[in-house]
């Protein structure tokens, strides 16, 4: 039997699933790698073309959340965007998997797996490295992404683009789904560093009991499960770029080893006493008010200031209406090919509701209800139905409400006031009974008191 000409990697932490899977892989594919330790994935994936990587999702004892995993899929995504990963998890944990699946992966399956499956899986995985090796870079190309034409866009790009040239701490502020990391991953796709890694630690997913190991690596023997010696994410970014997202997540315990690493420039292992120097170039992002954490004394003014030597502001979608209908048409080229589907158009109802819709989701919503809307809908035609935007109030009616509701506060406020917060003589000025003044009194949480 003649084998594929294919480049498959497993990583696990079971030796006995690397070498079960090996044998069984390599009478069917000419080249397969195994790694136990995940730390290693960034360096054998940039050395070599890998077509397709089998992913176990969890690698400690008492942590099997399986947000190491999507950790590791976003970071071969990062490196090797045509890398088609499939997940390995166990039976019970099939809800992670596919949250892995809306993050990338191609799919999933459960260990103990069964030979045929586990071969069918990883045949339709190849095919599809083959197919997208063939395509030319268009949407998923990491220089290829939709901007706008809005003032308030252009000029944090503009402001990107300066920064990037430079080695410059960024902090990059936004609501979620506004797309800092797109935004992080232009500034190094810019700057000098581009063809070394660049390495995305979700902070606000990231478990504090495993804080510093994951940021700083460890020793054989600091603990437990420290079975080798492992680098930690800063040395895996090492003469590349770092990008720490939702850096307002990080406990105020845990921001002095942060604000260290920063200020010294090296990193320390735990269960060690060497400091590593250090040659990386830092990006934060959060949607928290850092200012106002500072002033709340839940974020340190000190890592505060490190983080923020340029710091650039993503505007919601609610404030770039003019990009809503570009944004969309390019979201739904992008599911086109993704889905390799024949041409589809948004009738111009959908297109009507698209521009008058709030998004407060920005980005990410739009992205969620379009993909939605190419899965669901017929002759090739988005609706309103489709994008399920029926029932959700549009942005035009929420500002009305929330401008007439303050109207009605502030003029039960006054007819209380007037009448020295007497119930009866307000509701009677006001045309309501007691028990609906009382619901508004609730509402707005208005004191009588």
């Amino acid at each position: 039997m003649k084998k594929t000409n294919a480049s498959i990697l497993v990583i696990d932490d079971q030796e006995d699933i690397l070498f079960a899977s090996k044998m069984l892989l390599k009478k069917y594919f000419e080249n397969i790698y195994t790694l136990n330790n995940p730390k290693n994935v960034v360096e054998l994936v940039a050395q070599n073309t890998i077509d397709v990587v089998l992913l176990d999702m969890n690698y400690r004892i008492g942590f099997e959340d399986g947000k190491e995993g999507l950790y590791l899929l976003k970071e071969i995504k990062t490196l090797s965007p045509k890398t088609v990963v499939i997940l390995m998890t166990a039976f019970g944990k099939v809800e992670t998997a596919v949250e892995g699946l809306k993050s990338g992966a191609f799919d999933y399956i459960l260990k103990p797996w069964e030979n045929e499956k586990l071969l069918s899986v990883v045949k339709q995985a190849v095919d599809k490295s083959r197919k997208d090796q063939k395509k030319p870079n268009t949407i998923e190309s990491s220089d290829d992404f939709f901007v706008g034409n809005s003032d308030v866009i252009k000029k944090a790009y503009s402001l990107a683009d300066k920064v990037a040239k430079t080695d410059a701490n960024v902090l990059i502020l936004g609501e979620n789904g506004t797309g800092k990391y797109v935004l992080s991953h232009h500034i190094y796709r810019q700057s000098e560093r581009k063809n070394n890694p660049f390495i995305h630690v979700d902070l606000g997913s990231l478990n504090s009991n495993i804080f510093e190991s994951e940021l700083f690596g460890y020793a054989k023997g600091a603990f437990t499960d420290a079975k080798i010696d492992t680098p930690g994410r800063f040395e895996m970014a090492q003469n590349g770029t770092i990008f720490l997202d939702e850096i307002g997540n990080v406990p105020l315990h845990l921001q002095s080893k942060l604000l260290q690493v920063i200020q010294t420039k090296t990193v320390t292992r735990l269960g060690e006493s060497k400091a590593r120097p250090l040659n990386v170039r830092i990006i934060t992002a959060t949607n928290m008010d850092l200012k106002q954490e500072v002033t709340d004394k839940n974020f340190r003014e000190d890592l505060y200031y490190r983080i923020n030597t340029m710091e650039i502001v993503l505007p919601p979608l609610r404030e770039r209406n003019e990009d809503k209908i570009p944004l969309a048409h390019y979201l739904l080229q992008k599911m086109i090919d993704k889905y390799s589907r024949e041409e589809i158009i948004f009738d111009e109802k959908a297109l009507e509701q698209i521009a008058k819709h709030a998004w407060n989701g920005n980005i990410r919503e739009m992205e969620n209800r379009i993909e939605r809307a190419v899965i669901l809908c017929e002759n090739n035609h988005i609706t309103v139905s489709d994008l399920d935007l029926e029932q959700i109030t549009t942005y035009e009616d929420n500002q009305e409400d929330i401008q007439l509701s303050a109207v009605e506060k502030s003029a039960i406020e006054k007819i209380l006031l007037k009448n020295n917060n007497n119930i009866s003589k307000t509701a009677e000025e006001l045309g309501l009974s007691r028990a609906s003044l009382y619901r508004r009194l609730e509402k707005y949480n208005i004191s009588t008191n």
